[in-house]
């Protein structure tokens, strides 16, 4: 692991801002490639002087939406009809189909925020947005709001503790179970407010 973070710190080093682009658009779409080996090394990268932070924090971000937003066309273009067809294998009939798409229609804004920030669902919430065509503009907003908060966090981890990646992922882990509370207090002040002005 130690050998490919240091080809992806040469790689980013070569290829620039250009290359956390699209290294981030593979990570948020549906290719299976962790944001904890693009960002980090480049925030590494910043802490020596061979990058702006600043920059690659945009970078990360633009990538991010952009990779989403690959996830977001195909399930609007195509999603819908594929799953009414084959949903029935996945236990999704049109009833449960309509519910979900109600579902996100109404609370697509906060679920598409929080899904940004838990891993493993970063990458797939995209899906359910664009099979409910939630509002584009909506959806660049809050997904690139809740991946902003991730990059920036990766950034830092990088700038500070460098290319190692257990280090890496010892303070993500402690960062992740941190972000616990503050994703269920943030769900509830939503629901609150929601019920409020209901």
């Amino acid at each position: 692991m130690n050998k490919i973070i240091a080809f992806i710190v040469t790689s980013i080093s070569q290829i620039g801002y250009v290359g956390i682009i699209l290294l981030m658009a593979l990570e948020s779409s549906f290719f299976p490639f962790p944001s904890e080996i693009v960002i980090p090394p480049a925030g590494y990268l910043a802490s020596l002087g061979k990058m702006s932070l600043i920059v690659v924090v945009i970078c990360g971000i633009t990538g991010s939406i952009l990779g989403a937003l690959f996830n977001y066309y195909i399930a609007y273009k195509f999603g819908r009809k594929y799953l009414i067809k084959y949903g029935k294998y996945l236990f999704i009939d049109e009833h449960k189909f309509k519910k979900i798409e109600v579902f996100f229609q109404k609370h697509g804004e906060i679920t598409t925020f929080v899904g940004r920030l838990l891993p493993g669902i970063r990458q797939y919430i995209s899906f359910p947005a664009g099979l409910a065509k939630m509002n584009l503009v909506k959806f660049i907003l809050y997904t690139g709001v809740g991946s902003g908060i991730w990059v920036i966090i990766l950034a830092y981890v990088g700038f500070f503790v460098g290319n190692n990646i257990e280090l890496v992922k010892n303070n993500l882990h402690k960062i992740t179970f941190y972000m616990i509370p503050f994703i269920v207090i943030l769900i509830v002040i939503y629901i609150f407010n929601k019920r409020r002005t209901n």
